[in-house]
C-alpha cells in the first residue's frame, strides 16, 4: 500500500497541514491577528501585482489560442476527448464555482448596490455598477487563471507523457530536476493550497445549507449541526470519488447542473422575465465597457479598502484555488484541441455565470427596492449564508424552491469534495496516477471531513482562509513561469524541436562544443544512452502489440516499425563527421580543417539528420515519441 504514494510528497504535505490544522485550533485568535496582518501588508505592497498578472494570464490564453498554437491538441494529433461535451462542460461548471454562485448569487450584487466604491449607494446607477463588478470578479478574469493552469498540466499531461502534477509544468525550465526535490515542494504547495481552499469553501457551503435547514424545518444552526452534515456530505463525496470521473463525479455533475438550470429558470419565469433578458444584455454591455478600466483599476490617486476587500480577494482566491481546479479540468480534457479548450474555458462558464448572476443578483435588487423595502439588504448584512433563502421567501413555493437549494448545495459540496479528493489524491500518489489507490482517496477525502469540522468549531475559518490567500503571491510567480514553459515547449512542438534542458547536462553540451568528440566517444554515448533509449521504446510498443523490430548494427541502432499500409516508420542514431570550424586565430592560420563527430538522429519524416549530441536518454525517448507521433498522424 505504501509503496503507492511519493513519500515526501504524501507525508510532507499532510505534516504541514496538521501543523497549520494545530495553529489555527490551539491559537485562532493569534493565528487570525498574525495572518490578517500578513495579509494586508501583502495586498499594500503586492497589490499591483495581482492585479498586472491577472491580465497577463488572460492576454496570454488569448495569444495562445488564435495563434499557431492553437492548433496543438491535449494529447496526440489523432486523440479524441474523453467526455461529451455537455459533460465536460458540467464538471468544469461544478467543480469551479459551485458553491461560490449559490451564497454570493443574491449576497454580492446586494452588497455591491449596498456599498457601491463609486457612486450614490442604493441607485439605480448603482445597481447598475454592482452587476458590472460582480461580472468582472466572475468573468472571464478568473477563469483565465483555471484555463491556464489547466492548459499546462494536460498539453504537458496528454501530450508530452509526463504525469498529471503541478511539477510537470516546469520541465521545460527545469528539466528532469522536476522528478526531485523541488517538483515535491511545488506538489506539496499545490497540496496544501488546494486542501485548505476546499475546506474554507465547505465552511461556506455547509452555513449556508444549515441556514436553510433552519429557515424550512426549524433545525438548529448550531456549529454541531454543521459537523454533522460535513461527515455526512463527505460520506457520499467518499462513494463517488472511489467510483472514479467516468461514473460518480461525472453523474453528480451532470445532475448539478440541472438542478442549477430548473432553479435558475424557475427564478427568471416567476420573476421579472423581460427585465432580466434585458439587464442580461446591458449587464455584459457594462462589463465590456468597464473591461480594461476594471482590469487595471488600483486606485492609486483615492486608496481605498474596498479594492482589497474584494478585487483584490477575488484574485487572490482564484489563484490559490488554481491547483485544485486547474489540475480537475485538465485531467477531464484529454483529446481536445487547446484553441478549443480556452475558447469553451473561457467563454461557456462565464456565459452561464453571468445569466446566473443577473437573474439571482438583479431580481434581488429589484425586490429591494420594491415590495421587500430593504429586507433582502439587511439580510446580507446580517448573515450572507441567510441571503439566498430571504431572496426565495418572495416567490412562489418558496419551500420547494429553498428544498431545491439546499440540495443544490449538498451535492456542489459533494463535487467539490469528491473532485477534490481525487486531485489530492493524484498529487501524492508515486506516480502522480491519474486513477490513484481507493484507499488514498478515502484519506484525503475524510481529511477534508476532519480539517472543515474542526476548523467550523475551533472558529479559525476565517484565519486559514486568510493564509490561503497569502499563498497566491508566490503561486501567482509560479504561475507566470508556467506560462513561460507553455509557450516555449508548444512553439518547439510547432517546429518540430526537442527543447534541450541547460541543467544538469550543460556542461556535458558544453564539452562537445568546444571539445570536438571523436568517433569512439560518440559510439560510447550510442551505447549509454541511445540503445537504451529505444530499448525502452521497443520494448513498450512489443507490448502494447505493435510489430517493431530493432536492428543493432556496430556503431548504429534503428528502431522500425511496420504498417499495414505498407509505410514502415523507422528512428536510427549513428555517429556522424563534418569538418571542424576554426575556434582561434592560429588554427585559421594554419588552415587546419579537423573533424569533429556526432550523433545524429534520423527519422522516416525524410528530414534531416538532427545533432542528437549530449542527448539524455530521456530526451532521446521524447524525440522518438515525437516523431512516430507525426508518422501516425500522417497515415
Amino acid at each position: 500500500m505504501l509503496a503507492s504514494i511519493n513519500a515526501r510528497t504524501f507525508w510532507g504535505a499532510s505534516a504541514i497541514i496538521g501543523v497549520l490544522l494545530l495553529v489555527t485550533l490551539i491559537i485562532p485568535d493569534t493565528a487570525a491577528s498574525v495572518f490578517g496582518s500578513a495579509q494586508n501588508w501583502t495586498i499594500e505592497n503586492f497589490g499591483w501585482f495581482y492585479v498586472t498578472a491577472v491580465a497577463v494570464f488572460f492576454v496570454l490564453l488569448l495569444v495562445i489560442a488564435f495563434g499557431p498554437m492553437g492548433r496543438l491538441k491535449l494529447g496526440p494529433d489523432d486523440s479524441e476527448p474523453d467526455f461529451p461535451f455537455l459533460s465536460w462542460v458540467a464538471m468544469l461548471f461544478a467543480a469551479g464555482m459551485g458553491i461560490g454562485l449559490m451564497y454570493f448569487g443574491v449576497a454580492e450584487p446586494v452588497q455591491h448596490y449596498v456599498n457601491p466604491p463609486d457612486v450614490t449607494p442604493e441607485t439605480m446607477e448603482a445597481a447598475r455598477e454592482a452587476m458590472a463588478i460582480t461580472y468582472t470578479h466572475w468573468g472571464f478574469h478568473g477563469w483565465a487563471i483555471y484555463g491556464l493552469v489547466g492548459l499546462a498540466l494536460g498539453y504537458f499531461a496528454h501530450r508530452k507523457g509526463l504525469p498529471l502534477a503541478m511539477r510537470s509544468a516546469f520541465h521545460p525550465l527545469i528539466g528532469d530536476r522536476i522528478y526531485g526535490p523541488i517538483g515535491d515542494l511545488i506538489d506539496i504547495f499545490a497540496i496544501c493550497g488546494t486542501l485548505f481552499g476546499i475546506a474554507t469553501s465547505l465552511g461556506l457551503g455547509v452555513s449556508q445549507i444549515v441556514s436553510g435547514l433552519n429557515a424550512v424545518f426549524g433545525l438548529p444552526a448550531t456549529p454541531w449541526m454543521q459537523v454533522v452534515l460535513i461527515v455526512a456530505v463527505v460520506g457520499l463525496a467518499t462513494i463517488s470519488v472511489l467510483s472514479g470521473v467516468g461514473k460518480g463525479v461525472r453523474r453528480l455533475s451532470e445532475l448539478n447542473l440541472i438542478m442549477a438550470v430548473c432553479l435558475m429558470l424557475f427564478i427568471m419565469l416567476a420573476g421579472p422575465t423581460l427585465f432580466l433578458i434585458r439587464a442580461y444584455v446591458q449587464n455584459f454591455g457594462l462589463y465590456l465597457d468597464h473591461f480594461i478600466v476594471r482590469s487595471f483599476t488600483l486606485y492609486a490617486y483615492e486608496p481605498r479598502a474596498w479594492l482589497a476587500d474584494w478585487t483584490l480577494f477575488y484574485w487572490s482566491w482564484w489563484i490559490a484555488w488554481s491547483p485544485f481546479v486547474g489540475l480537475f479540468i485538465a485531467r477531464i480534457s484529454r483529446g481536445r484541441s487547446v484553441r478549443e479548450f480556452v475558447v469553451s474555458v473561457l467563454t461557456v462558464p462565464t456565459a452561464f455565470t453571468f445569466l446566473w448572476m443577473t437573474v439571482f443578483g438583479n431580481s434581488a435588487m429589484a425586490l429591494d427596492m420594491g415590495i421587500s423595502q430593504g429586507a433582502i439588504s439587511d439580510a446580507v448584512r446580517t448573515d450572507l449564508s441567510t441571503a439566498l433563502f430571504r431572496f426565495l421567501d418572495y416567490f412562489p413555493l418558496s419551500t420547494v424552491t429553498s428544498i431545491l437549494a439546499i440540495a443544490l448545495v449538498m451535492v456542489f459540496f459533494v463535487t467539490s469534495a469528491d473532485s477534490g479528493a481525487l486531485i489530492l489524491a493524484n498529487l501524492s500518489s508515486a506516480h502522480n496516477d491519474e486513477d490513484a489507490p481507493g484507499w488514498m482517496r478515502v484519506y484525503w477525502a475524510v481529511l477534508l471531513a476532519l480539517v472543515s469540522s474542526a476548523l467550523l468549531l475551533a472558529g479559525g475559518l476565517s484565519a486559514l482562509q486568510t493564509a490561503t490567500l497569502l499563498a497566491a503571491l508566490p503561486f501567482g510567480i509560479i504561475l507566470l513561469l508556467m506560462g513561460a514553459g507553455l509557450v516555449r515547449q508548444m512553439n518547439a512542438d510547432l517546429h518540430g524541436e526537442v527543447i534541450e534542458q541547460a541543467a544538469p547536462h550543460l556542461g556535458a553540451r558544453l564539452r562537445f562544443i568546444f571539445a570536438p568528440a571523436s568517433r569512439e566517444q560518440i559510439i560510447r554515448q550510442i551505447n549509454q544512452t541511445a540503445c537504451p533509449a529505444l530499448e525502452e521504446v521497443y520494448a513498450a510498443l512489443s507490448a502494447n502489440a505493435e510489430f517493431a523490430n530493432l536492428d543493432r548494427q556496430e556503431d548504429e541502432i534503428t528502431l522500425t516499425i511496420d504498417n499495414e499500409k505498407g509505410t514502415s516508420f523507422f528512428y536510427r542514431v549513428a555517429p556522424r563527421s563534418r569538418p571542424r570550424i576554426a575556434l582561434t586565430a592560429s588554427e585559421a592560420r594554419q588552415n587546419r580543417r579537423l573533424n569533429e563527430w556526432r550523433m545524429a538522429a534520423n527519422s522516416s519524416d525524410g528530414k534531416r539528420a538532427r545533432d542528437i549530441t549530449g542527448f539524455t536518454r530521456e530526451q532521446i525517448v521524447s524525440d522518438v515519441l515525437e516523431h512516430l507521433q507525426r508518422w501516425r498522424a500522417a497515415l
